[in-house]
């Protein structure tokens, strides 16, 4: 509470030292978010209760039903680094963005509930680099533990750095301010009830979200006139490249924004990106693995994919509206000058555009939310990770499980710190999305790459899964390196001189999987398998997975992961 009153404080004084501002909070929009700002921390010490052992922190007492899970899944994903960054894509890039959504989302969110789920579950892992342990051993395992580590740090720099934007575009606040009262908040109600304040926070913040971000394309396309009035704005202030489609500017690199070709977006972003993303990126598979039962763990990810297919509607239409309705162009953030608006300040400057008193303090709020669900899921994610996967194997292998719990709570709080200092990193990219897609193709391209062979192949080796992971990781970098130091070797990578960025990323990620894949053959073939009998419940043909067949049919699984991609193909055939 006390952090609440010196925001109240801040919210009123510091923002008059500061200019620029575009609007000015009204008393009802600051109860708004002042009234957030109390409720999380009252969670956090609610919870405190409920987390005293290592199993509640860190993976919630494994008690969630699929619908808090599932809920608490995608909530993890919709921070205000998704809202932020991606309606500033879909301002530079148009609806190829919504490709994120829905080929870089669904296909592999049921992959991860159908296939994946049921090893991470029967093998009880407490993480990703948990499973790796178990599958391939201390070294891979530890390797993957200090990049995962490496990558939520910085990933949660990019939410502080998204939520500070917001406020400076909007309300003129300073940005280092900004960044530190939000991130303290974060910090400690995350450090007193670890996972499970973590996701009860998420489930209030996946409502505030979605009830906040929905006035924005609802405004915004009455005054376009529809969605027809929109696209023939769109095509009457930008004749020459195409916005609105999804699927047809892709045969030819040169006749979209994005310089891509079909090709990149269904392998490198469908099969390689999104999968790593969905499927190994503990962030968001932390979540699941917190569900009740193994049907629970299934279905979580299946409810988050009808979510998700919605989620464009909130995060790329304000973008789209953005070129439709702005009068002024935007640019990105590392070219633009003083007085210049960039990407990523779209969805602020829409904001601005339509919000009023009381609607202004609830969208404010829902970024804020926004931000706080993003951060919260990386600190998270980076506490379990540090203690469970390198602090107790590598530093303190005997301790009891309350000093593990201790440690949890201050590596949550040193991981804050690590992340205020990373949010600075983020100017230096174009925008928060070419930042973020970079991470993901160094460290979980590769990383799905190692855990999808070792799931399906019994064969590999231990050394295989080291080396597979090592040579993924270092063929990303080298790729990212020689196109930003060489942009005229843009073409050796991408078969088109100029791909932006997201579609470098997109041919980055597919070349850093591959890499992984002939490595752990080659290396396998070279070295002994494990025995069959020690790795039971890891792998697919040695893991009795229970059968739903006596369920009816509504109740399975597998049926609503049916009914989803038929609705995600009927999405694809309408923006087609």
């Amino acid at each position: 509470m006390i952090l609440s009153g010196v925001l109240l404080y801040s919210l009123v004084v510091a923002p008059a030292a500061v200019t620029g501002k575009m609007i000015s909070l009204q008393p009802v929009d600051l109860a708004i978010i002042i009234i957030y700002f109390a409720a999380v921390l009252g969670i956090g010490f609610y919870l405190k209760g409920y987390a005293k052992r290592g199993e509640d922190f860190f993976v919630a007492g494994r008690e969630m039903t699929a619908w808090v899970a599932g809920l608490a899944f995608i909530s993890a994903n919709l921070g205000s680094l998704e809202l932020l960054g991606w309606a500033g894509n879909a301002y530079q890039y148009g609806i190829l963005a919504a490709h994120w959504y829905w080929v870089g989302a669904i296909p592999a969110m049921l992959f991860l509930a159908l296939i994946m789920m049921p090893f991470y579950y029967i093998c009880k892992t407490h993480s990703v680099p948990g499973y790796l342990e178990l599958r391939y051993g201390h070294a891979t395992s530890g390797l993957s533990a200090i990049t995962f580590a490496v990558m939520t740090i910085l990933m949660s720099g990019v939410n502080m750095y998204a939520m500070a934007v917001v406020m400076q575009v909007i309300l003129g606040w300073n940005i280092h301010f900004s960044i530190w009262a939000s991130s303290l908040t974060v910090g400690i109600y995350v450090a007193m009830g670890g996972l499970f304040s973590a996701i009860f926070n998420e489930v209030i913040q996946f409502f505030l979200i979605w009830l906040g971000a929905l006035l924005i394309p609802i405004l915004g396309l009455i005054q376009a006139g529809g969605w027809s009035g929109m696209v023939a704005k769109i095509h009457q202030r930008f004749a020459g490249q195409d916005f609105t489609h999804m699927w047809g500017p892709m045969v030819n690199p040169a006749q979209n924004p994005m310089g891509v070709q079909w090709i990149a977006i269904v392998f490198g972003l469908g099969a390689v990106l999104s999968m790593g993303y969905w499927t190994t990126d503990f962030l968001v598979v932390q979540r699941v693995i917190a569900a009740k039962d193994i049907r629970a763990a299934k279905t979580a990810p299946i409810i988050g994919a009808f979510f998700k297919m919605a989620v464009p509607f909130i995060v790329i239409l304000p973008g789209l509206l953005g070129r439709a309705v702005l009068p002024y162009h935007l640019y990105p953030a590392n070219m633009a000058t003083a007085g210049q608006h960039t990407y990523d300040q779209v969805l602020p400057l829409m904001m601005a555009r339509y919000l009023g008193p009381g609607l202004l303090g609830l969208g404010i709020t829902a970024l804020i939310a926004g931000f706080m669900s993003g951060m919260a899921g990386n600190i998270s994610a980076f506490a379990t990770v540090w203690t469970y996967d390198l602090y107790r194997p590598f530093i303190k292998k005997d301790a009891t499980d309350r000093h593990y719990v201790a440690m949890g709570r201050w590596c949550t709080m040193i991981g804050l710190l690590v992340s205020i200092a990373a949010a600075y990193i983020v100017t230096h990219f174009g925008s928060l999305m070419d930042y973020v897609q970079a991470l993901f193709s160094f460290f979980i391209a590769p990383l799905f790459g190692t855990v999808i062979i070792g799931m399906l192949w019994k064969r590999a080796t231990k050394k295989a899964g080291f080396f597979g992971l090592l040579a993924g990781i270092t063929t990303a970098i080298s790729i990212f390196v020689l196109m930003h130091g060489h942009p005229e070797r843009v073409a050796w990578f991408c078969f088109y001189a100029g791909a932006k960025s997201l579609a470098q990323q997109m041919w980055q990620a597919l070349w850093a999987f591959v890499a992984v894949i002939v490595v752990s053959v080659l290396v396998t073939m070279v070295t002994m398998p494990r025995p069959e009998n020690e790795l039971k419940g890891l792998v697919m043909g040695l893991t009795d997975v229970p059968s739903e067949g006596h369920l009816p049919l509504v109740k399975r699984p597998v049926f609503w992961a049916g009914v989803c991609f038929v609705v995600f193909l009927i999405l694809q055939w309408i923006f087609r």
